[in-house]
């Protein structure tokens, strides 16, 4: 089963995107902070990481450029952000990773474009 890593510091929004992931076959691990980040990196390899972008810690581009970069993850990672697409193209584009996903597209949307990225069936 595929392996996402999702982070987002809204309880509820974190809630939904897992429950509706994990109802389209996949493996969901969350996180709503950076200590519980470290804490699911350790729980083992992962496809796919989608980053909310405004956390009260750190921006999730900031984060994820240090998942890429410093800690050589190599899945793609993805902003999931409700932000104009313009700046979350902006922010992809600094942090060098791989994309963004709008949270306009509701959770059905949301799933959608991870099937696209990640298909649920194949090889891990």
């Amino acid at each position: 089963m595929k392996r996402i890593l999702l982070m987002d510091d809204s309880p509820i929004v974190l809630e939904a995107t897992r429950t509706a992931l994990e109802v389209a076959g996949y493996d969901v691990v969350c996180a709503n902070d950076l200590a519980q980040l470290s804490q699911a990196r350790e729980r083992g390899p992962t496809d796919l990481v989608l980053m909310d972008v405004q956390m009260p810690e750190a921006f999730g581009d900031d984060v994820a450029l240090t998942l890429r970069h410093a800690y050589g993850i190599a899945a793609p990672i993805y902003l999931l952000s409700s932000l104009d697409e313009s700046d979350l193209a902006e922010r992809v584009t600094w942090a060098q990773i791989d994309g963004f996903i709008s949270k306009h597209l509701g959770l059905d949307g949301i799933v959608d474009r991870v099937r696209h990225i990640l298909p649920v069936d194949g090889p891990r």
